[in-house]
């Protein structure tokens, strides 16, 4: 039954009182003065004046400024390009896929048939193993299905969709369902939390360039123009610039993104992997004589 005092059917008496304001007279003062933030720089603002009061720790405030910065981004504005994608040939001989996914050192690779836009399969590194263990297999029984997103999907729901079917990578596509490039969950995840260490990452004191099973090398952004230079017998400007990262970024006029290409010196620095903002690993070799000519070298 509902109460016959009340103007609304079906509301009780309790409705009727609000529960007791406990803020002081001080803090509705102080809130009445310095309202909430209404945009998201302000949010942001606020979140580095609490980190400035030690209120949050450094790490939180990132995470925090992560998380609601991400809110506004999209697989466009991380995947990797379509042109720079490594990507596998159904049909390529087992040593050449060996070679590919050794040195590029992903762990997932997208796998074409025919033509690069015709993908039929993701195959992680570690099935490889499988076929030691029974060369009957082929590279097609590997394959695990794809995963095909939208370049308009929000990063928010592409992990929630990344952490509910348990898949790490999916193949974007444009309006016109091309392929666009691909988006890993790591990706995703680095615009909350910054760098995540992996198997590229050095450890204290261990070189910053290694080469790689092809023959070419492996070389850290942060590393040493003059490190460079003694490794390669190369003659790269040492005076402006510390790190082989800073002397590419300066030379293409912005940080590169992954699988984008420069040539300097007669070299050939590839981006591997990048972390908030800077190169993080370029792989190293000669440039070939065309990319000499092109870039007047």
């Amino acid at each position: 039954m509902s109460d016959p005092h009340s103007g609304v059917p079906g509301r009780s008496r309790s409705d009727k009182h609000p529960p007791p304001d406990k803020r002081n007279l001080f803090q509705r003062i102080v809130e009445f003065v310095h309202p909430g933030p209404d945009s998201t720089d302000q949010l942001i603002e606020t979140l580095a004046d609490a980190e400035d009061r030690e209120l949050i720790a450094p790490e939180s405030r990132m995470m925090l400024e992560g998380v609601i910065r991400m809110a506004d981004m999209i697989a466009g504005d991380v995947m990797v390009a379509a042109p720079r994608m490594d990507m596998l040939n159904i049909d390529a001989p087992y040593e050449d896929v060996l070679h590919l996914v050794i040195g590029t050192g992903h762990s997932r690779f997208p796998v074409y048939e025919g033509e690069r836009e015709n993908i039929i399969g993701i195959l992680l590194a570690k099935d490889l193993l499988k076929l030691q263990r029974a060369p009957e297999l082929n590279l097609r029984t590997l394959l695990r299905p794809a995963v095909f997103v939208p370049e308009s999907k929000g990063l928010n729901e592409l992990l929630r969709d990344f952490r509910s079917n348990r898949n790490h990578l999916a193949i974007v596509i444009d309006e016109f369902g091309s392929t666009a490039g691909l988006i890993t969950i790591e990706d995703v995840l680095e615009e909350i939390v910054g760098e995540i260490e992996d198997e590229f990452d050095e450890k204290d004191g261990e070189s910053s360039i290694y080469t790689l099973a092809d023959g070419t090398h492996r070389v850290a952004g942060d590393a040493g123009i003059h490190a460079v230079n003694e490794a390669f017998a190369a003659q790269l400007p040492e005076n402006d610039f510390d790190t082989i990262g800073g002397l590419v970024a300066h030379e293409l006029g912005r940080v590169p993104r992954r699988g984008e290409s420069a040539v300097l010196g007669g070299l050939l620095f590839t981006v591997m992997l990048t972390r908030g903002g800077a190169v993080r690993w370029f792989k190293v070799s000669r440039a070939p004589e065309e990319a000499l000519v092109s870039d007047g070298a």
